[in-house]
């Protein structure tokens, strides 16, 4: 347990993991969050408005977009070496044939829900053409944009989303600690039956006397009650209760998306290689990559600028880590992934919804008898 106390609660004063004794593998970063990746930022817009019965178009709105900056802004149109996975497809991130083509990508990663990814995707383009306009002077943009369904708690039909809501997200990303739980992207977001959404780790890794930080973000909306696994505790049979009530039948549509970032020098192939690596964090938690879920992970590195912008008619030098040393940063990407996903779980609330349907928090008392104990008999 750390007295860090980023590492222990919200910018807004929501409680993290770490906060009820909860130990973690590995090292933490100094804001435990994407963001201690130097250059990475993250701004939320959140929509909360309304409630009862659903009236498409007007609401309840249980809903938001989240902005992940992978360069500082001046610099987002500099591409950042990336790889992809998908461990199960039933979902959407857009530019994902342009990484798997060139091992790349520039400008911010959006994430919203379902019905609203493709005006995350264009209202980012129409904000670079505004703040970087040289970057599309003579060149297309492909944004990556990902999507989790929040349909259970938000009018999804509605479309209350828009591109100065993108904007908004974008603007307002900063570096530092972040907000986690119903916020952005992940406000209407549902995970083993109990409310998520947005959440954050981070890990250092030490190699040949320098030091490097992996981060990841995870838009949480996963997973069966009887399957939630809380650091090796199979917990979900504790915890029928409390449950979700359902003012109209909830259907299966959970996803998770999860962007993982480093400045630990890799070359696209490597970024692949951490991608692949999320499902076995998202597993540690209980997440089996079920038949609709949108399992979707994308991993970037912020070393190796100029040769990410592969000038032409010059040969190109990058530096990469060896994968015969590759090992650790598996275990860091594995590790943030796990803490990302309770973070989100941990620093949340009750939420009702559309037609009354309600969605309970994680019980604090539950975690504060299960790992305060722990903690004493140490």
């Amino acid at each position: 347990m750390t007295d860090n106390p980023h590492h222990q609660a919200t910018p807004g004063g929501k409680p993290r993991a770490r906060s009820f004794g909860i130990g973690f593998d590995g090292i933490a970063g100094p804001f435990n969050a994407i963001t201690d990746v130097s250059g990475v930022a993250v701004g939320y817009a959140t929509l909360i408005s309304g409630d009862g019965a659903l009236v498409v178009g007007k609401g309840p709105v249980r809903t938001g977009v989240t902005a992940i900056l992978p360069r500082p802004r001046a610099d987002l149109a500099t591409p950042v070496f990336a790889g992809i996975f998908s461990q199960n497809g039933n979902g959407e991130l857009t530019g994902s044939h342009i990484v798997e083509e060139t091992g790349a990508f520039n400008f911010p990663i959006t994430i919203t829900n379902t019905h609203s990814c493709g005006v995350s995707r264009d209202g980012t383009l129409r904000w670079m053409n505004q703040v970087l306009p040289a970057a599309l002077d003579s060149g297309w943009g492909l944004p990556v944009a990902a999507e989790t369904y929040d349909g259970f708690l938000n009018d999804i039909n509605g479309h209350h989303l828009t591109s100065e809501h993108v904007a908004e997200a974008l603007d307002g990303a900063a570096g530092g600690p972040i907000e986690e739980g119903s916020v952005g992207g992940g406000t209407g977001m549902i995970t083993f039956g109990f409310k998520a959404g947005s959440g954050t780790a981070s890990r250092i890794v030490g190699w040949q006397g320098h030091s490097y930080t992996v981060g990841a973000f995870v838009q949480s909306n996963f997973g069966k009650r009887r399957n939630f696994t809380l650091r090796g505790l199979r917990a979900g049979s504790e915890l029928a209760e409390p449950a979700i009530r359902e003012g109209t039948p909830r259907a299966e549509k959970g996803s998770i998306i999860a962007v993982v970032a480093t400045d630990a020098p890799f070359l696209p192939h490597q970024m692949k290689r951490l991608a692949r690596r999320v499902p076995l964090g998202v597993a540690m938690t209980g997440g089996f990559g079920y038949h609709s879920s949108g399992d979707i992970f994308i991993a970037f590195s912020t070393a190796n600028p100029a040769a990410a912008l592969a000038p032409s008619g010059r040969i190109a030098n990058a530096d990469f880590i060896p994968d015969t040393d590759i090992d650790a940063f598996f275990d860091a990407v594995i590790q943030a992934v796990e803490e990302s996903i309770l973070n989100a779980l941990i620093a949340n609330d009750d939420m009702t919804g559309r037609d009354g349907n309600f969605v309970p928090a994680l019980p604090k008392a539950w975690l504060k008898e299960r790992f305060g104990l722990k903690e004493k008999l140490g």
